[in-house]
């Protein structure tokens, strides 16, 4: 049989491009069901551990890349970040090991987004020749519309994180 594209495209189009999605969808569906929920990045800086760590722990400081906050580091301590448009990541310190290691609980402002979850951040400084190695672990995501955002949130933060330290030193 001949097949003539100019009489049957449409029809042979939509047949494969539905049938296509089809698939797409559940291979991509069965994929984010099985994938870690959790957001992971290592950034590099040229000052010490010591001098990261306190962009870290010190809330004035925090307040300048990541968000307005009543952070300390001591473990069990509640505090919040506040959003640009006056919601609330509520938090908990859970691990406090200075100039090394910092986690603590993340939740969201579930009575505005409607969308609840709770996670945990996790940051690991280790030095390096010629500076820091900050990893940071951001993990728990349910919905992978929060990952997402939160992904790209992490890398302009740091970005930002990375731009301070530069101009403190």
């Amino acid at each position: 049989m001949y097949y003539n594209p100019q009489q049957n495209t449409k029809k042979y189009f939509h047949k494969n491009l539905f049938s296509n999605f089809k698939v797409t969808y559940i291979c991509v569906t069965l994929k984010l069901l099985n994938m870690k929920r959790e957001i992971k990045h290592t950034f590099y800086f040229t000052q010490t551990p010591e001098e990261v760590w306190e962009y870290l722990t010190k809330p004035e400081l925090m307040a300048q890349w990541l968000m307005p906050n009543d952070f300390k580091p001591v473990v069990g301590h509640h505090f919040r970040f506040t959003n640009p448009n006056n919601t609330f990541v509520v938090c908990e310190v859970l691990e406090v090991k200075p100039f090394t290691h910092l986690s603590y609980v993340w939740k969201n402002d579930w009575a505005v987004t409607k969308t609840p979850y709770t996670s945990k951040v996790s940051w690991t400084l280790t030095p390096i020749e010629g500076g820091t190695e900050l990893f940071l672990v951001h993990s728990g995501f349910e919905v992978f519309k929060n990952l997402m955002d939160h992904n790209g949130g992490w890398i302009s933060l740091c970005k930002k994180l990375g731009e301070l330290l530069k101009a403190d030193k």
